[in-house]
């Protein structure tokens, strides 16, 4: 699923006593089943990644372009398991995060963390998420297009929301991908959804559900936002709400590989951005007047930033606003991009893509750097093949983690810390490896994070890990 790019990497992972290998393909299991080893061959996923959306409609014809705005009707394993990269224990060895003395800054490192399991059966599981509104509830995105509430550790029996039939998940990274509720959701009752329509394209919509109602209207969807994708992969997901009360959308390059229509730096296109809308109005997409191509016919009023490849998973810090793009590789380098909380009223910034890979020139020797945000942390093709960001803890049951980011690479399953230097940097490590098929991290309303487990069907909390 996720703006994967798998780069040939079969992963073997260890789920009980049960073995699953394999990459996006794959079935996630229940709690105690066995899974029989499932492969997906690098000619089916090049295959799947070259064909263009018209696969996935009726009539096999491309859908014309639709990047605009309308306002149409919605019709209705927590062991340390082996992997293709290095062991967990050599690469802590190796890179494992360093440490910093308090004249430097840090007084020091993160703890290494582990996943503790709380809930197993999802299909799919890409998002967990909260309302806001006191409830404590928690929300579990499925992809195919159904997600489910999670109370005092026990999920309820019936779906909060079920679109299964406007949703198309036929391609690996198609589906319901994320939701977010409105900043106001207690007194408007609005939630957003971002998922691949039954053409392929992706679909922002709006929904209702009453509050502190375990069950939302399934028929009040309203598609505001169409954007035609060419291909099946690299649809971004995200939505998020900043802390300007602006609805934040990522969206992918478009897909295939190596942009090959030059999206990433193209701004009269909504590929490969960061979308801003105003929703003061719930019911419609409005441009904020300060997006910074406001009145530039040269590009689209939508943009907040470009230059992006396929940001999956993006997340605003709840306590300082600042911002944590993760955006997922090529062949060569994952990486995070951090937006301090002043910048979102700033200029455009553009994150370099296809220009760069990470902070590496892609496909040439030499590049022209000027005016591009480099990564500030990354990590090569030998420590995984796709990188799911994270969540800055800001929760109480586990103080020790206070201000770190979090993010994880799907592949292997190893888990990174990231956080400032000291000195005006970085400083990144691994502090711990679940091969639970990390496709996301979320946050509860007391800032406690969690995960979901595509290989597993799996709902995690994050915790410290134990002594031994």
């Amino acid at each position: 699923m996720r703006g994967l790019r798998w780069a040939g990497l079969m992963l073997a992972v260890t789920l009980g006593a049960g073995v699953l290998a394999g990459c996006e393909g794959s079935q996630p299991s229940s709690a105690g089943e066995e899974s029989a080893p499932v492969t997906v061959s690098q000619e089916q996923i090049d295959a799947e990644a070259q064909e263009p959306v018209a696969a996935a409609t009726e009539t096999g014809e491309l859908p014309a372009p639709v990047e605009e705005v309308v306002g149409e009707q919605a019709t209705p394993m927590p062991t340390r398991p082996r992997s293709t990269a290095a062991s967990a224990e050599e690469t802590l060895r190796a890179t494992g995060m360093p440490e910093l003395s308090a004249e430097e800054g840090v007084t020091e490192s993160p703890p290494g963390v582990d996943v503790e399991p709380i809930v197993f059966g999802y299909d799919d599981p890409v998002q967990v998420t909260n309302a806001g509104d006191g409830t404590g509830r928690l929300f579990v995105v499925e992809k195919p297009g159904r997600v489910w509430i999670v109370q005092s550790r026990v999920e309820l029996p019936e779906p909060f929301l079920d679109i299964r039939d406007v949703v198309g998940d036929s391609g690996q990274e198609q589906g319901l991908l994320s939701m977010a509720f409105h900043p106001d959701f207690e007194s408007n009752e609005v939630f957003y959804v971002n998922y691949t329509d039954l053409s392929g394209n992706t679909a922002i919509a709006r929904y209702r559900a009453g509050v502190g109602d375990d069950q939302a209207d399934g028929d009040s969807g309203v598609v505001l936002l169409r954007i035609a994708q060419p291909f099946r992969n690299h649809n971004g997901g995200q939505i998020a709400f900043g802390p300007d009360g602006y609805l934040y959308v990522g969206t992918g390059d478009g897909g295939s590989a190596n942009d090959p229509k030059g999206n990433g730096q193209n701004l009269d296109t909504l590929l490969g951005k960061m979308l801003r809308f105003d929703v003061s109005d719930p019911d419609v997409l409005a441009i904020p007047p300060g997006n910074p191509f406001v009145g530039d016919p040269a590009a689209r009023d939508e943009i907040w930033a470009y230059g992006l490849r396929n940001p999956w998973r993006f997340m605003f810090d709840r306590e300082t606003g600042d911002l944590y793009i993760a955006d997922v590789g090529q062949n060569r380098l994952e990486e995070v991009h951090f937006v301090a909380r002043a910048q979102l009223d700033g200029p455009a910034l553009n994150f370099g893509w296809n220009t760069l890979e990470g902070s590496k020139c892609f496909g040439r020797g030499e590049c022209d750097r000027t005016g591009l945000e480099e990564p500030v942390a990354e990590y090569g093709h030998d420590q995984g093949c796709s990188i799911t960001g994270g969540f800055v803890y800001r929760g109480q049951e586990r103080p020790e983690l206070t201000g770190v980011y979090l993010y994880a690479d799907w592949c292997s399953g190893l888990i990174w810390a990231l956080i400032p230097d000291g000195r005006g940097g970085w400083m990144s490590g691994i502090v711990g490896q679940a091969a639970i098929g990390i496709s996301s991290f979320g946050e509860d309303e007391a800032g406690e994070i969690y995960v979901t487990g595509m290989f597993t069907g799996g709902l995690y909390e994050v915790v410290v890990a134990t002594a031994g």
